[in-house]
């Protein structure tokens, strides 16, 4: 069996790792390569997973906990995608609010699992519009992201950066190319050792660029940082999470991506009110052969929305995912939920909770944690 290319994309909360990983997984497969995807998350009932699914990779889940403290998990999701797929690239994908990844899971796999995977340097990828949120970084441009979250949540964001083997600055296209510039300046400054791309994942400029740096062999998990992990809980513990799944009923064939929007903007409205940041909340919807999308990652933020596959014969029936982390108490956001869902009801569809987990995460345990680089 061959030793499959292993390509982890990090980075905090709504900055674009799955639109990124989409775009590879699709562009991989152009080139002829076998590709697996995983997915990591707290708790089960993915909307990225869902999502990655459509690109017609293998797609894993590793629930529960993130890599770090599911490690065994991770290695049997690899291998299980390996004898499966024998996959050319393995794409992994963090939980969002993660970080000390380079001395819990490159360490550890490359110390032992190297001839089963090829660790690709880490990608910590951050949305131009939330880097100006990071700690100690002071810039006078318009968008200030600034204030948006409690020290903790930022000390992670810091810390996700700092621990990059190449930094990716994406979204590129929401900033103008003076604002886009001052940014990787800024970057070039205060990371000086660490490369820098610039990519727009969803517009598809600078991935390809991206993707030849992450194939080629290059050193991976170069940086081991220190991280205080009552700061990294206390941070994590700062966001509400939630994951619900529901099931829709309707009469007559609705308009099944306008009611999705619906229900997210409704969302966002009342976590707008209720001053609960949002880092990001995502919706999947099913109905057929139809599905759609969306997220929205601010609560100042337009909601994201697409569809996709043929709308002619979309189905009465839908299941939804709906996943969110909000800086908010978990069980307020659970009933942000409750609240909101009658948006959808209000057309005539019948709406039916089928799952609902809310919860702030637990302190991390990691299974290994290495001090050194191998």
């Amino acid at each position: 069996m061959k030793n499959t290319r292993l390509i982890l994309v990090g980075g905090f909360l709504g900055a674009g790792k799955t639109t990124l990983i989409c775009q590879a997984a699709r562009r991989l497969s152009q080139q002829g390569k076998k590709v697996g995807l995983i997915t990591n998350d707290q708790a089960a009932n993915l909307v990225d997973a869902a999502v990655l699914k459509e690109t017609g990779a293998v797609v894993e889940e590793v629930a529960g906990g993130c890599f770090c403290c599911k490690f065994p998990d991770l290695i049997d999701v690899m291998e299980r995608i390996k004898i499966q797929a024998n996959p050319d690239v393995i794409i992994d994908e963090p939980v969002g609010s993660c970080t000390d990844l380079s001395a819990t899971v490159f360490q550890p796999l490359k110390q032992m699992y190297s001839g089963q995977f090829r660790v690709a340097p880490f990608s910590v990828l951050i949305d131009v519009r939330q880097v100006l949120a990071l700690e100690g970084l002071r810039l006078s441009l318009a968008r200030s992201g600034a204030g948006r979250f409690p020290d903790n949540v930022l000390y992670i964001y810091r810390k996700q950066i700092e621990e990059a083997d190449v930094i990716v600055l994406n979204k590129t296209d929401l900033l103008p190319s003076g604002e886009s510039n001052d940014l990787r300046a800024m970057l070039a400054r205060e990371f000086p050792r660490t490369p820098l791309l610039t990519i727009s994942a969803l517009e598809g400029s600078g991935v390809q660029e991206w993707l030849e740096y992450v194939m080629a062999d290059r050193p991976a998990g170069q940086t081991i940082v220190a991280v205080d992990y009552d700061r990294y809980a206390d941070g994590e513990a700062a966001l509400g999470w939630l994951n619900a799944t529901v099931r829709l009923q309707a009469a007559f064939l609705p308009d099944w991506k306008q009611n999705a929007l619906d229900l997210l903007e409704a969302i966002r409205r009342e976590l707008q009110a209720r001053k609960a940041e949002i880092a990001h909340v995502k919706i999947f919807l099913q109905a057929g052969k139809l599905t759609v999308a969306g997220n929205v990652t601010g609560n100042q933020e337009t909601a994201f929305m697409r569809a996709t596959g043929d709308a002619s014969d979309r189905d009465v029936t839908a299941g939804l995912f709906v996943n969110a982390r909000v800086h908010i108490d978990h069980e307020l956001l659970r009933d942000v939920l409750v609240q909101c869902l009658p948006q959808v009801g209000r057309n005539g569809i019948e709406v039916k909770i089928t799952s609902l987990e809310s919860f702030s995460p637990a302190r991390p345990q990691p299974v290994y944690r290495f001090s050194e680089t191998v």
